[in-house]
């Protein structure tokens, strides 16, 4: 569940110290430079089920129902990334202690409680800064991650191509750096004193950051290339004159399952958090005979870190780049309204806040009539539907087409009845409004993609 971080230290004369998981005292006949073994950070999806307890702080500036809420998401991540929840407690506080988060006595009557439990990790619900990390593993003598450690994790999971990988691993690595002092708390100083050399706990640390800061350089670069090689795809798109809409939304909101059932992908769609993670597109016909590319992306959450965002830059650029926005909320959800706000905050964040946007409630059936009569009410120019059984697609469809409408020429043609092959092709890029097939030539009126109006141009009776 956690992200597992380990020390690999190698020797030309020590058999027992060429893995210290635990970090033993360094053996005084073992020497040689440890090295980080950076392949080591990504994280194990195939261990076990690990016993948490999960930690979260009320302020005064906040409200119980939100720390409630925030909570709960916690537990659900932490599902999701293969943890068994043996307990939870939360402190309510006036702000955040600098040492520890919470208060050094409640921190430990936690930690009482997770030795009677026998917790293997403890998980806060905000990010701590490396020195609280630091100290409150001392007070639970144990493992302690925060809420972006656990999404770190999760995203390791759930990559799946060579694109996603590099951006999980980027943000993983940005994580570590900072991090870096407590793995190596073994070797301590040897010398010391005015304008002494540091022993090797800081020489080796250096050479850590050295090693880790080159490795994210590389992953920029290889980054850029991804951005370069999706600029090209979408540039091969544009040829064709089809709008983009990428589907937006919280995390477990519906979007993959909606994503598969309008274009027939095959997307993996799962109750949990975070089941998407690598983007799609496909295309999408429309019943005004239009084609559209659809584009599924990662989920959004509440207190995501801004080094994800810019980890998955790279990603979040079909975002950025859409002609519209589908914005996919679970209407059944109690606290949606807030999943909205979360969303067009981090919409802002990748500046692109301002997109035409369609708010899609989905889940109706899920979701009590009054409700979604409510929802509706509140947002009139939303579209309801059921991405599970199909209700609302019509709707929705017809939204689409109207939203997505293109500059097309609006022209009356008239096609000999011979030319069959040149009908045939009308009826498949255009949107054909009104057709006629009396008299010696078949008569239309059609709205035609500027592109391919040298193809009808000799039939071309006048433009309307």
């Amino acid at each position: 569940m956690k992200i597992r971080i380990r020390i690999r230290i190698w020797s030309r004369r020590c058999g027992k110290c060429r893995r210290h998981a635990a970090l033993p005292p360094h053996p005084a006949a073992c020497y040689g430079p440890p090295r980080l073994d950076l392949k080591a950070l990504i994280a194990d999806p195939n261990h076990k089920a690990e016993r948490v307890f999960l930690v979260g702080v009320e302020l005064k500036a906040g409200s119980p129902w939100e720390t409630a809420d925030s909570m709960t998401e916690l537990a659900e991540l932490a599902r999701t990334a293969g943890s068994n929840i043996v307990g939870e407690g939360t402190q309510k506080l006036e702000s955040i202690n600098p040492a520890t988060f919470i208060g050094g006595g409640k921190a430990e009557e936690f930690a009482k409680t997770c030795r009677e439990l026998g917790v293997d990790t403890v998980i806060f619900d905000d990010e701590l800064s490396p020195a609280q990390t630091r100290n409150l593993e001392k007070v639970f003598a144990g493992t302690v991650m925060d809420r972006t450690a656990l999404i770190l994790d999760i995203f390791a999971q759930r990559a799946r191509t060579r694109e996603g990988k590099l951006q999980v691993e980027l943000a993983q690595l940005q994580y570590l750096l900072p991090r870096l002092t407590r793995y190596w708390t073994h070797l301590s100083r040897q010398r010391g004193g005015m304008g002494a050399i540091g022993g090797e706990g800081e020489s080796q640390l250096e050479a850590d950051r050295r090693k880790i800061s080159e490795r994210i350089e590389k992953l920029d670069e290889e980054l850029v290339i991804v951005r370069r090689q999706r600029a090209t795809q979408r540039a091969g798109r544009q040829r064709n004159q089809w709008p983009l809409a990428s589907i937006v939304g919280y995390t477990n909101a519906g979007k993959s399952t909606l994503f598969n059932k309008l274009t027939g992908a095959t997307v993996l769609a799962e109750d949990k958090l975070f089941a998407t993670l690598d983007p799609t597109t496909r295309r999408l016909r429309l019943p005004t005979n239009q084609n559209v590319l659809l584009s599924d992306t990662v989920g959004f959450i509440r207190k995501l870190p801004h080094r994800l965002v810019e980890a998955f830059k790279a990603t979040l650029e079909e975002v950025v780049e859409a002609d519209l926005l589908l914005h996919v909320v679970d209407c059944s959800h109690p606290q949606a309204e807030d999943h909205i706000r979360a969303v067009h905050a981090v919409l802002e964040e990748i500046h692109a806040g301002d997109k035409p946007t369609m708010l899609v409630l989905n889940k109706i059936d899920r979701a009590e009539p009054d409700l979604v009569a409510r929802w509706q009410m509140n947002h009139p120019r939303a579209v309801a539907v059921s991405a599970r059984t199909g209700a609302g697609f019509e709707e929705l469809m017809a939204e689409l087409g109207t939203a997505l409408r293109p500059v097309r020429e609006f022209l009356e043609l008239a096609i000999p009845h011979a030319r069959a092959g040149v009908v045939a092709k009308l009826h498949e890029v255009a949107q054909v409004v009104e057709r006629d097939y009396s008299g010696e030539s078949a008569r239309f009126k059609a709205r035609i993609p500027p592109h391919l109006h040298a193809e009808f141009a000799e039939f071309v009776v006048k433009e309307l």
